[in-house]
């Protein structure tokens, strides 16, 4: 049997499902390109891409731009001041970029990371309080892990380091 599994979409970014769609305005554009994670910029209208451990509101959208504000291709920047579709609400594929020097494999969570890419999340651990068992969820202690929490979980392996590379999420945002 061929090898099957999910398939980058050609100057597309949404890979699988119908994600939240809110419209917008780039105010900050540095390395504003299409599947970029995003977070607020000076009002809740705006946005910048999200650097490590910050707090995304969402992926920078590309066909549910409108056709006139979106770029000619995934991989060339938006523009100061365009109204652009912000993608959220998680369970929706997305193709992303990995941090170069990362290496990750399918199932792994992905945490945000430098210019709105993603990297490989800490292991997360939680113990209870004064015991060693943890039966009803009181007395759970616990800390978010140094990169932030979770925005998405790897659908691919891809080994980026030696250059950032595209790979293929499933949102958790």
């Amino acid at each position: 049997m061929a090898d099957v599994g999910y398939t980058k979409p050609t100057n597309a970014i949404v890979v699988y499902g119908e994600p939240e769609v809110e419209f917008l305005k780039v105010k900050t554009v540095a390395n504003c390109y299409p599947g970029r994670l995003v977070k607020k910029d000076t009002s809740d209208y705006q946005v910048e891409v999200c650097g490590a451990a910050g707090v995304a509101v969402g992926w920078l959208g590309y066909e549910q731009t409108e056709p006139s504000a979106r770029p000619d291709t995934v991989d060339t920047i938006y523009v100061v001041n365009k109204t652009v579709a912000v993608l959220h609400g998680g369970k929706f594929g997305i193709v992303a970029l990995l941090k170069q020097g990362e290496n990750v494999v399918k199932g792994q969570l992905l945490v945000a990371a430098e210019n709105g890419e993603v990297a490989a999340a800490d292991a997360i651990t939680i113990a209870a309080s004064g015991s060693d068992n943890i039966t009803d969820g009181q007395g759970v202690v616990g800390t978010i892990p140094a990169g932030g929490l979770p925005v998405a979980r790897a659908l691919e392996s891809v080994d980026a380091s030696s250059a950032a590379a595209d790979i293929m999420v499933e949102s958790l945002i």
